[in-house]
């Protein structure tokens, strides 16, 4: 009887722990936020929560600008993935950053001098340059995956946004969708007047430039944008100074953590080594960081409480 009640004890501990959802020691379980909640996110510069934008995808644990790339960023709870449009000789709109296919694929030359029949016998290489079982995906793939849950930057695609926006349209993705350039405001509205009430248009600001603050104002007087993206090389650029004043006018500020040049040496590879690299960006009143590291990001951010 003795052996049957522990036989019947440990088989109830185990059927208790199969059928539990695992959850990391200390961690609450990590929320998803909604399609219309990461809207109002990104429409609110007021939000004290700083918006996660994953660099090309995950592309640490899958291929650059692949469909597992975007994927495991909405597993992970990303605000917005940034990817990158091209377009083959037939006309096919993929994921690809580079004009040449050699770096990222087991092929070689311009991605314009490849059919997209073609493009689909190569696969997609991990970021040693070993070829993986990842092929090159069509824009209309990735946008369909994203639907409701991830926002989209798509970059490379100003001058190609004509084509991009039919696809966004026909899978039901323009409400998540944001493009960016870097032109003044006069001339984004020449080239790109008709879109610009039916997707988020986000002006690029390189710093230092003498016409940066003249340019910021008059967006903000004649056309707020969603935000602003700027790059910051060094802490002493005046313009740093109007991130408050841009936030208040209603439009967001974006640094990327990429690369040093982006954001006066506080990349991600210093927050690698030192998460609290980080701080630098919300000392500056930064509310959307495009990052390399989504996920050392959103666990800075969480202890933080400036993340979901």
């Amino acid at each position: 009887m003795k052996n049957l009640f522990f036989f019947i004890l440990l088989t109830s501990l185990f059927l208790a722990c199969t059928t539990c959802p695992p959850q990391d020691e200390g961690k609450s379980p990590r929320v998803a936020a909604s399609m219309e909640q990461l809207v109002n996110d990104l429409e609110d510069s007021q939000n004290p929560e700083i918006m996660v934008v994953s660099h090309r995808g995950d592309w640490r644990n899958a291929p650059e600008n692949s469909l597992q790339a975007i994927k495991n960023c909405i597993n992970m709870g990303v605000d917005m993935v940034e990817i990158d449009v091209r377009e083959s000789k037939d006309g096919v709109l993929v994921l690809m950053h580079d004009q040449t296919i050699d770096r990222t694929t087991t092929g070689k030359g311009n991605i314009s001098d490849w059919t997209y029949d073609s493009l689909q016998n190569l696969r997609l290489v991990d970021g040693l340059g070993v070829p993986t079982d990842h092929r090159i995906p069509t824009l209309e793939e990735a946008l369909k995956v994203s639907k409701d849950k991830i926002l989209i930057n798509l970059d490379k695609s100003y001058d190609i946004f004509d084509k991009c926006f039919a696809i966004a349209e026909q899978t039901g993705t323009l409400g998540q969708i944001v493009i960016k350039g870097a032109k003044p405001r006069s001339v984004v509205e020449k080239e790109f007047g008709q879109y610009l009430d039916k997707v988020y248009f986000m002006p690029i600001i390189r710093l230092p430039d003498p016409k940066a603050d003249s340019i910021i104002k008059d967006y903000l007087d004649h056309r707020l944008p969603i935000a602003f993206e700027f790059t910051v090389p060094s802490d002493t650029i005046g313009t740093i100074g109007m991130f408050d004043d841009i936030r208040e006018a209603g439009a967001g500020v974006w640094v990327n953590s990429l690369w040093s040049h982006h954001c006066a040496g506080n990349d991600d590879r210093k927050a690698a080594l030192d998460p609290n690299t980080y701080d630098w960006f919300i000392e500056r009143n930064i509310d959307m960081i495009q990052t390399d590291r989504p996920a050392l990001l959103l666990s800075f951010l969480q202890s933080k409480n400036l993340h979901r």
